[in-house]
C-alpha cells in the first residue's frame, strides 16, 4: 500500500433547505392561517482522527467532501429534515491547514479528536415567520442559506515515541524489525527505505511503544537531497531519536556521519536538537579491531551522549536496547 502524507482536498458544508410557502386547508376553516415549515440545516463537514489510518491514501481516490443538503419545509408546520453531516476519517497526528492562506486550522493528535471545517447553511423560515398585523396571509418564505467551501491541505506526521535516523545503510530497517513485528524491506542497497515504517516495541512489564524509522538522511536532506526532506517532519513528534550508526567504518567517517546526521536535523527544525538522543553503533559483528568499539564510546562518553553497541543482524546487544528504551520512556522524561 502507497504511503500518502499530503494531500489537498475541497469541503462544503450542505445547503440549508428552503422555507415553505403553506396555508391551512381544512373542513369548517375558511380562512385558514399559514402553516409553511422552515428548512433543515445543511450537514457539516466533520474531520476525525482514527488512530486505525495510518496513511492518507483514501485521499489519492477522493478530494471533494461534501456535507448533506437540508430537506425543505413542508405545509401543515412540518420542518424539513437535517441534513447529515460528512465526517471525514484521518490518521492521528494529521495537520489540517487552510490551502490558500496556510493557517492552521487543526492539529489532530489524539484518537476521536474531532473539528468541524465547513459548517452546512441555515434553514430558511417557512411563511409562517412572515406573518404581522398587516399581513396575516405572507406569501413569502426564506431560501436555505449555502453551507461553508473552502479547499483545505492536510499533512500527516507521525506519532511515535521513537524515531530511527541514520544514513542510508545503517541498518535502520533491520533494527525496527528486531525491536518490534514489523517487516520493513530490507537489502545493502541506499534507500532501500522509500517511506516510514511504524513498529511497536512490546516488552513485558511495560506498555507498548511505537518506533518509526525514517528514510535515510544524506547531506542536504534538510533542502530536499535524497529523500530526508520529504520524511524529516515526521520525526518532529518523537520522543526520542536513535541516530545509527555504522560502527564497521573507520572511526572518522563514522564521526562524520554522525555530524551530517546532526546538521541535517538542525537545519530542518532546531527544535530536534532538544529530542532525547542516543547514539546506537550498530554492526559491530563485523568490527574486527575490537579496540575500536571502546575509542568510539569514548568519544561519544566525553560529549555526555548515551551510547549502546548492537547487532541488528544478529541480534546481540538488542535486548539491552529494548530495556533500555522501555525505562527510558516509562521514565516521563522531558523532551
Amino acid at each position: 500500500m502507497a504511503f500518502i502524507d499530503e494531500a489537498k482536498f475541497f469541503v462544503k458544508g450542505g445547503d440549508g433547505g428552503n422555507g415553505c410557502v403553506s396555508f391551512r386547508r381544512e373542513k369548517f376553516v375558511p380562512k385558514g392561517g399559514p402553516d409553511g415549515g422552515d428548512g433543515g440545516k445543511g450537514g457539516s463537514v466533520i474531520i476525525e482522527a482514527s488512530k486505525k489510518l495510518s496513511s492518507l491514501i483514501d485521499f489519492r481516490y477522493r478530494s471533494h467532501f461534501l456535507g448533506e443538503r437540508g430537506v425543505h419545509g413542508k405545509g401543515k408546520n412540518k420542518h424539513g429534515r437535517k441534513g447529515a453531516d460528512h465526517v471525514v476519517k484521518v490518521p492521528v497526528g494529521s495537520l489540517i491547514k487552510d490551502a490558500e492562506t496556510g493557517e492552521v486550522i487543526a492539529d489532530l493528535i489524539e484518537d476521536e479528536q474531532k473539528i468541524i471545517v465547513a459548517k452546512g447553511g441555515k434553514g430558511g423560515r417557512g411563511n409562517t415567520h412572515f406573518t404581522s398585523s398587516t399581513n396575516r396571509a405572507p406569501r413569502i418564505a426564506g431560501n436555505g442559506k449555502p453551507g461553508e467551501e473552502r479547499w483545505l491541505r492536510i499533512e500527516l506526521k507521525i506519532l511515535a515515541d521513537v524515531g530511527l535516523v541514520g544514513l542510508p545503510n545503517a541498518g535502520k530497517s533491520t533494527l525496527l524489525s528486531k525491536l518490534s513485528a514489523a517487516q520493513p524491506k530490507i537489502a545493502s542497497y541506499p534507500f532501500t527505505t522509500l517511506e516510514p515504517h511504524l513498529g511497536v516495541m512490546q516488552l513485558e512489564h511495560h506498555p507498548p511503544h511505537i518506533i518509526a524509522d525514517i528514510p535515510g538522511l544524506i547531506a542536504g536532506a534538510h533542502e530536499g537531497a535524497g529523500l530526508g526532506h520529504k520524511f524529516l517532519k515526521h520525526i518532529e513528534r518523537t520522543k526520542m531519536l536513535l541516530h545509527i550508526l555504522d560502527a564497521s567504518k573507520p572511526i572518522d567517517e563514522i564521526m562524520a556521519d554522525q555530524e551530517v546526521i546532526a546538521q541535517e536535523l538542525s537545519k530542518f527544525n532546531e527544535i530536534l536538537l532538544s529530542r532525547r538522543k542516543v547514539i546506537v553503533l550498530n554492526k559491530v559483528d563485523l568490527l574486527e579491531d575490537v579496540e575500536q568499539l571502546e575509542r568510539l564510546t569514548a568519544i561519544f562518553a566525553n560529549k555526555e551522549i548515551s551510547v549502546l553497541a548492537i547487532s541488528a543482524l544478529t541480534g546481540s546487544g538488542v535486548g539491552a536496547l529494548k530495556e533500555y528504551l522501555a525505562e527510558t520512556l516509562d521514565g516521563g522524561f522531558d523532551g
